[in-house]
Formats: structure tokens, sequence, C-alpha cells
């Protein structure tokens, strides 16, 4: 953690100024930006991660809220990770699934399964509704580590998984499926043919973003455990 501090040290930072937070109604938020102008390249993207800062579209990014540290980053230590019962059912219900590995989405149907995904299962937030720029903005705008996994039900594009390749870990940035196939737990799956991802390419952890204590679009990530926790600076396992 010392070294990725002064890694830090010379990169310039940016801050917003205090907006609606998205996740709890009645706080104001503040967020932490890396300079735009920097490329980000997996040795930046990995010492950040592990100072908890987390990639959207074009930047890298922290809370910084005054009053409020909800927002706790985590990652799954992949290789004390074991399935609960729930979970092998989920697995074996997407063994059918046929995953294809892109480092560009070019795929014409990509953009209206997100389209349904934000307008169906986050109608009451400040995606919806979703439209092609935010898409392109969101979405597509990579690093040269990103990539795309498109999960198919024969040849039906029913999951996309935006994925960047960090230097101890994969960090699961986003994910959109197909919402009326609610019986498949697609969000779930995702998440364990990732895990499963890191095990085959010799990569410790799963990098899932924010979890927010009694938030309810977050308590998916609490069900996976063991899970690390970067608490007061330290990565803490949860068991």
């Amino acid at each position: 953690m010392q070294s990725n501090s002064k890694a830090l040290n010379s990169v310039r930072l940016f801050r917003t100024a205090s907006h609606r937070c998205s996740y709890k109604t009645d706080e104001q938020a503040a967020t932490v930006f890396v300079d735009p102008d920097l490329v980000i390249d997996k040795s930046l993207n990995s010492k950040l991660s592990e100072l908890g800062y987390r990639r959207s579209g074009a930047h890298l990014y922290r809370p910084d809220c005054e009053f409020c540290q909800a927002c706790i980053s985590c990652r799954i230590p992949v290789a004390s990770y074991r399935m609960s019962r729930s979970q092998r059912r989920v697995m074996r219900r997407n063994q059918h699934l046929r995953v294809v590995e892109e480092s560009d989405l070019t795929c014409s149907d990509a953009f209206d399964l997100y389209r349904r995904y934000i307008d169906e299962r986050h109608g009451d937030g400040d995606m919806y509704p979703a439209t092609l720029e935010q898409y392109e903005a969101f979405i597509k705008t990579k690093t040269v580590d990103t990539r795309f996994y498109l999960f198919y039900e024969q040849d039906r594009l029913v999951a996309v998984s935006v994925v960047d390749l960090l230097e101890h870990g994969l960090s699961a940035v986003y994910t959109f499926f197909d919402p009326r196939l609610k019986n498949l737990s697609l969000g779930k799956f995702a998440i364990l043919w990732q895990i499963q991802k890191c095990r085959d390419m010799g990569l410790p952890y799963l990098f899932l973003g924010y979890w927010i204590r009694n938030c309810p679009k977050m308590q998916y990530k609490s069900s996976f455990r063991p899970l690390e926790m970067l608490l007061n600076g330290r990565w803490v396992l949860i068991k």
C-alpha cells in the first residue's frame, strides 16, 4: 500500500462540487477524479484499484463525501472462494451459454440490450433513460486492457460484462443483461464466471467496486464470501 500511495503523489486529482447522491437520496456526495489527460494503463489502473478507485468510462474516481463514508471498495479473493449451494444452481442453469471475448464492443445487439436493462432495472436512477451517447461514454469507452465478454444463448446476446485486466486481478466494471431472463440470475452468473476467469488466468482478486450497507442494489456483492473490504486504508477479510 505504501508504494502505491507514493505512486499516486505524482497524479493530479480533481474534486467535484457537492451533488445529490445516487444511492442515498438524503445525502450530498462529492467525487475525486484522476487527471483526465492521463492514459489509463494497466499499471495506473492496478495501483489505484488497490487504493479504492474505480473506472467509469474514461475516468478513474473514488467517492470523497464530507459527511459520509458509506461506499466501501470490495474484492473477492478467488483462491479461497467457495460457491454456495444456490450459486452452484446458478452455474448449472447457465452452463449452456456461450462466451465470446472481444477487445472492442462492436456487436449491433449490445446497445438494445443495454437500453432494455437500464430502462427496466434502473428506471429510478440517474442513468434512466438510456441513450446512445451514455452507452458510448460509459460502456464502450475503454482502456487498452479492457475486455468485453459477450454471453450468448445460441445466437441471442443475453449479457455483456465489461472487465479491466489488472496486474493482480480483474475489475468487474459493469455487467448488463436481458432483464426478462430472471430465472437465469445472469448478474450473479457473470460474477461467478469472472471468478473462474481469474483462476484460469492465475489472478488473485476480482474487484467488485463499491458496496454500501443497507443499499438494496449493492447487497448482492455481500453474498460472495469470503470478501475483502477496504477499511481505513487496509484490505480486511470478511468471512
